[in-house]
């Protein structure tokens, strides 16, 4: 069981990143980008570390939730690419970046992606093990444990890209939205 657990993880790592880049591609308009940059800025104007754990952990948690977890960790694993296309058009300094960079590189970046991933593939584990009538009393306990892992992720990760953010602020470098 524990190496399906771990291919599984993988293969939605995979999946999700994919969808990802998907949204990263995607086409914004200048209008479409200044709106959204302009309900972006009023959603992080004084966000704090527990602001952004609080908002991950939001998104998150739903990719639990056996089936609908897959469909809703896709959707936002797309919508935050589709996110990072609108922020790259609204400030050309990030078109040279490589939207995968933000997920594999930075330290954040992959705490939130091994927690999504933690979630999707639950979700996937779940739905298949109900479709398979199996008895669901096993998975009550590493399905808790995954959660504690995906809120200890995100709670460091929220912290550490709230510092970095600080940090890069002080040094002068202007982010889009902050």
């Amino acid at each position: 069981m524990n190496k399906i657990r771990i291919i599984t993880f993988f293969i939605f790592l995979i999946i999700f990143a994919s969808a990802y880049q998907i949204g990263s591609f995607s086409t914004v308009g200048d209008e479409e980008a200044k709106m959204f940059m302009s309900e972006f800025e009023k959603l992080v104007l004084d966000i704090d570390a527990f602001g952004i754990f609080t908002h991950n952990t939001t998104i998150a948690l739903p990719m639990f939730i056996p089936g609908f977890g897959v469909a809703w960790g896709l959707f936002s694993a797309w919508s935050t690419g589709y996110a990072f296309a609108a922020i790259a058009t609204t400030a050309p300094i990030l078109a040279d970046v490589p939207p995968l960079a933000i997920l594999f590189l930075s330290p954040f970046g992959l705490m939130e992606l091994v927690a999504y991933s933690l979630g999707i593939s639950r979700s996937f584990i779940l739905i298949r093990a109900i479709t398979k009538k199996v008895n669901l009393t096993s998975f009550i306990k590493p399905t808790a444990i995954e959660i504690g892992v995906v809120i200890g992720l995100l709670l460091a990760g929220g912290y550490l890209e709230f510092y970095m953010i600080e940090l890069a602020q002080q040094e002068g470098f202007k982010l889009p939205g902050f």
